[in-house]
């Protein structure tokens, strides 16, 4: 099985923003000096580690998890520097719009009107997983002309928020 490294360390920072985007804002909103750069970079390194730690054995596996960090940090970097504060937050809203009340198949958008990134979700699958509601989604974002699109699966907490699961 050939896995593409930068789609899973692209759907795992796309997801983490859309969870941590209260976080990320209120870094921004404090800071505007490039703090979603720094958040973007440390959390894609953390997760390129993870999704590294994924692959190969021994010395092959501290290669993976090296390689995962190097390259989770530096798209996490990109990423955060990318969708600027209100950008991650009309991402934030309408992926937890989406995911709380449209239907499967159903796609929501969001646009920046003064950056032009935009983006949109779908919920393509809805079920239960250890008594938890959960959907699994398509999600494009669109920055700069480039489009990435990823998929992936979140759960509804406690507190009525969704949270990425893979």
């Amino acid at each position: 099985m050939v896995f593409d490294m930068k789609k899973i360390l692209l759907l795992s920072n796309l997801i983490l923003l859309s969870s941590f985007c209260p976080a990320v804002h209120a870094e921004c909103v404090q800071d505007q000096t490039g703090g979603g750069e720094i958040v973007g970079t440390l959390v894609g390194a953390a997760l390129g580690g993870l999704v590294g730690s994924q692959f190969g054995g021994g010395t092959g596996n501290k290669i993976a998890i090296g390689a995962g960090v190097l390259a989770g940090g530096f798209l996490g970097n990109k990423i955060g520097k990318s969708l600027d504060c209100q950008d991650q937050q009309y991402h934030y809203d309408t992926t937890q719009n989406a995911l709380e009340t449209e239907k499967t198949g159903q796609t929501s958008t969001w646009t920046n009107p003064d950056t032009g990134h935009s983006g949109d979700i779908t919920p393509t699958r809805t079920y239960t997983l250890e008594g938890q509601p959960c959907r699994d989604f398509t999600q494009t974002i669109y920055v700069d002309g480039v489009d990435e699109e990823i998929n992936g699966s979140a759960c509804r907490q406690e507190d009525g928020s969704w949270k990425p699961v893979s």
